[in-house]
């Protein structure tokens, strides 16, 4: 982002996780509790960037393998004679996609856990840093209304 920029930027989409990564302001007179309010909203970043990127690649490696052996068990190839890639039909992915997300039932119950922790203390900081702001406002309006 440009140096006076005043705002969060968003990135295009990662390759890996497809997730739009941000670019997080840092104010010049950040206080002690902004800054813990944008670190907890980087961790969380990043935490969903890790769980992402790893859930896609083994989503990619795990399909690839399943069409691959059920192309096979059918005696055909990964692409055709005019070199085209062989495709399953939709009930034969369906079987894929349920037994993917019966497999990872516990990461995805285990993501959203941490995932509604990360975000409630977000929450939480982002009250407290309103709250802060809006005295901080309230005490320089008294301050100048007595001038």
């Amino acid at each position: 982002p440009p140096a006076h920029s005043r705002n969060d930027w968003i990135g295009p989409p990662d390759k890996h996780s497809n997730l739009r990564p941000v670019i997080f302001y840092v104010p010049p007179e950040e206080s002690p509790l902004e800054r813990r309010l944008r670190e907890a909203r980087q961790e969380s970043q990043a935490c969903d960037q890790r769980f992402w990127a790893r859930h896609n690649c083994a989503f990619r490696q795990e399909k690839e393998e399943f069409i691959y052996s059920r192309l096979k068990a059918k005696g055909l190839e990964l692409r055709d004679e005019t070199g085209q890639k062989t495709t399953l039909n939709a009930e034969e992915m369906a079987d894929f996609y349920k037994d993917f997300l019966s497999k990872n039932f516990r990461k995805h119950m285990q993501y959203n856990r941490d995932w509604y922790k990360r975000n409630f203390t977000i929450t939480f900081l982002m009250g407290q840093v309103a709250l802060a702001r809006a005295l901080r406002c309230l005490r320089w309006k008294k301050k100048n209304v007595g001038n």
